[in-house]
Formats: C-alpha cells, sequence, structure tokens
C-alpha cells in the first residue's frame, strides 16, 4: 500500500514510501490457463513446454515480466486450480485494445506484483481486436486468464457523442454486458480500467463486504452530482425524479467489485441500455459511459474505501493537467482523464505521480 504525504504545490513522488506486498516462495508454476478469443471455451494446453508461442504483434513488444509465486499461506491452492470456476479465484476483468495496452499490460504487472497469491488471480480480458492474445502470452507465461471478444455492434447504435471522442469506444461499455460474457460460475468480479496500478493486494479488495448492494465503489459526495446531467435532465420530471428517495454520490466506473449473480438475477444490463437509448433522443448527460450507471446505482452502492482508487490523476477531460494526490493511504492509482502516463513520459513532460505507474511499465522502446 502506498502512503501519501501533501506538501506545498504538487506531491512530491520522490517522497512516496511504498509497502511491498511480503516476499513470494519460489515452487513449479501452475499451468497457465487460456482460451480463444474466438471459439469462448476454455484452453488447457496439455504440453505447454513443447509448445512456442506465436509472434507478438509487430507494433508492440514488452519486456517478460518476472514470475510471481504465492506466498505460503496459498502455495498450495495454486496447484489445484485448473479452471475459471475453482472458488479460490480472484477474478479481475480488464479492457485491451491497441490505444491502452501499454497500460493495460501495467495494470495486470502491478497487481502480480502486489498479491499475496499471484497464482489465484484470473484475468478477464475483454477485447474487440482478436490479435493481443500473443501479447499477454509472451509477457506474463504463467498468468491465468481467458480473452472475451466483445462485439462492438452490440452497442453501436447506443453511444451517443460525447466530451471527448475516446469516451465513445464500445470497448469501453463492454463492462455493462460482463455478467453476459462471463461463465455463469464466477458470481463476482472486480473490473478495472487500464489507465491504473494497484499498489496493494487485490484480494484485499476482492473480499470487501457489498451486503445487498450489487456494486461496491468508492463514493465521492463531495462532487456536485448535478453536473453530470444537462439541464433539461434536471427540469424534466420524468428523468430527476429517477433520484426520489436516493442519496445519489458521483462514483468513478474505472474501479468496481460486481456481484454478478445479482447483476443476472435482476437484469441491469438492460436497465442501463435503456437509458443509453433515452439519451439518443434526449440528451440527458455529456458524459461517456458513466451517467448511466450513474442513474441505475447512484445512492445504491456499497461504499468501498477511497484508497481503492485515487482517480483523476490524468486531469480533466480537456486538458489533462497535473492532478495532486489527496493525504492518506493509497492502494491503486489512477490516470482517469485525458492526461496517460505513458504519453506525458514519451513526451518528456511528465506529471510527477507519473514516476508512480513507470516501475510497473514493461513496453520495449523499438530500436
Amino acid at each position: 500500500m502506498l502512503w501519501v504525504k501533501r506538501f506545498s504545490g504538487f506531491f512530491s513522488a520522490a517522497m512516496v514510501m511504498v509497502v511491498l506486498s511480503p516476499s513470494f516462495q519460489s515452487f513449479p508454476p501452475a499451468e497457465a490457463i487460456r482460451s480463444s478469443q474466438l471459439d469462448g471455451h476454455l484452453r488447457l494446453p496439455s504440453d505447454q513446454a513443447s509448445m512456442s508461442p506465436p509472434s507478438p504483434d509487430d507494433r508492440f513488444s514488452f519486456r517478460k515480466a518476472s514470475v510471481f509465486r504465492n506466498a505460503e499461506k496459498c502455495r498450495s491452492i495454486g496447484h489445484k486450480i485448473t479452471g475459471v470456476c475453482h472458488p479460490s479465484l480472484v477474478h479481475v476483468a480488464i479492457t485491451l485494445d491497441v490505444e491502452y495496452l501499454r497500460g493495460s499490460i501495467a495494470a495486470v504487472h502491478s497487481i502480480l506484483q502486489h498479491s499475496l497469491c499471484p497464482e489465484n488471480v484470473f484475468f478477464h480480458f475483454l477485447v474487440t481486436d482478436t490479435n493481443l492474445e500473443t501479447l499477454v502470452w509472451s509477457t506474463f507465461p504463467q498468468l491465468k486468464f481467458k480473452v472475451y471478444y466483445f462485439d462492438p455492434e452490440i452497442v453501436r447504435n447506443l453511444i451517443s457523442t460525447s466530451v471527448r471522442q475516446a469516451l465513445e469506444q464500445p470497448l469501453n461499455y463492454a463492462r455493462n454486458y460482463l455478467a453476459n460474457l462471463l461463465e455463469s460460475c464466477v458470481r463476482r468480479v472486480i473490473y478495472l480500467d487500464s489507465d491504473l496500478v494497484v499498489v496493494d493486494d487485490i484480494a484485499k479488495l476482492w473480499t470487501i463486504d457489498l451486503g445487498s448492494r450489487t456494486i461496491g465503489v468508492p463514493e465521492y459526495c463531495h462532487a456536485n452530482f448535478t453536473n453530470y446531467f444537462t439541464a433539461g435532465f434536471w427540469s424534466d420530471k420524468r428523468f430527476s425524479r429517477t433520484f426520489m428517495g436516493r442519496k445519489p454520490c458521483y462514483f468513478n466506473t474505472g474501479v468496481m467489485v460486481m456481484d454478478l449473480a445479482k447483476w443476472r438475477s435482476v437484469g441491469y444490463t438492460k436497465r442501463i441500455e435503456r437509458w443509453m437509448d433515452i439519451q439518443k433522443t434526449e440528451r440527458i448527460y455529456e458524459l461517456g459511459s458513466l451517467p448511466p450507471f450513474l442513474l441505475v446505482f447512484a445512492g445504491r452502492v456499497a461504499a468501498i474505501d477511497h484508497r481503492w482508487n485515487q482517480h483523476g490523476l490524468g486531469g480533466d477531460n480537456v486538458r489533462g493537467s497535473c492532478r495532486d494526490l489527496h493525504p492518506g493511504a493509497v492502494s491503486l492509482l489512477h490516470w482517469s482523464g485525458k492526461g496517460k502516463p505513458w504519453d506525458r513520459l514519451d513526451s518528456r513532460r511528465p506529471c510527477p505521480l507519473d514516476a508512480l505507474w513507470a516501475p510497473y511499465d514493461l513496453y520495449e522502446q523499438a530500436a
């Protein structure tokens, strides 16, 4: 976990202390679990040593990550996990696309590095480009993962224009369909954006009690909630009464613990789609995939400690200016907003906090 002290002006990255997870015990790796991104079925390689992985996509090159082993307390469990339905698994869903691939790889690397039981983490990768599985395989040979193809046509006619074009990409809406895409035995999942790093054990987030709620998120009740919807929304009682009887607060959908069993039973995907459909004709919001989630869930979430989403490090959606951290414990750093750490580092105009993302970057520059 990260402990942050505020100084005058911008935060000084050099003064951050990172407390790493306990050292991992070394023992033979559990067999990697992978899947075809097209057939939708889990594949268990029978002779991994004799298989030569396909060549990575020529557009990218990543260093092979270190092998992360389970600590002694969970060592035996890692060997016994043979499929996606094993009850000891921690399920994490992340999107993979060309533009944010570098961020996704860094996010996975950070999770493995700080997990007490990294071999118990199962990654569900959502893609619209079916040529990215090889890159994951070559970078994390021992990783347990499955790739799921998300058809952009599912949401093409539901997406409306936003304040930033990146927010209009179909893959941003894949989180709405996790309950449909993932196996029915996966009853809970942690959804994470691609522009973040985890600096604490992901199992702590996984075990948070959601009570009767379907999603758990850090709430930010100091934010002006009315700004997330248009004046037309608030003046029309058909829409504004949606929040009657609730105490809605802003939350960021880039970090969510989701009870998929409850989601499926209620049918929340259809509820979100209904608001997206209304948006096409009524223009009730301006900000991409977030407002439909607020309409359905704001005031009805399990509140999670803010340490699990120190978001906004990418600045706003227009300028992407540098931001500081709030004081206190930090378990997850999130570069939501226009500015991404890999772009700013490459341009040699980084923000101070971008230095905290850099150690997880496995990207290799072309010679």
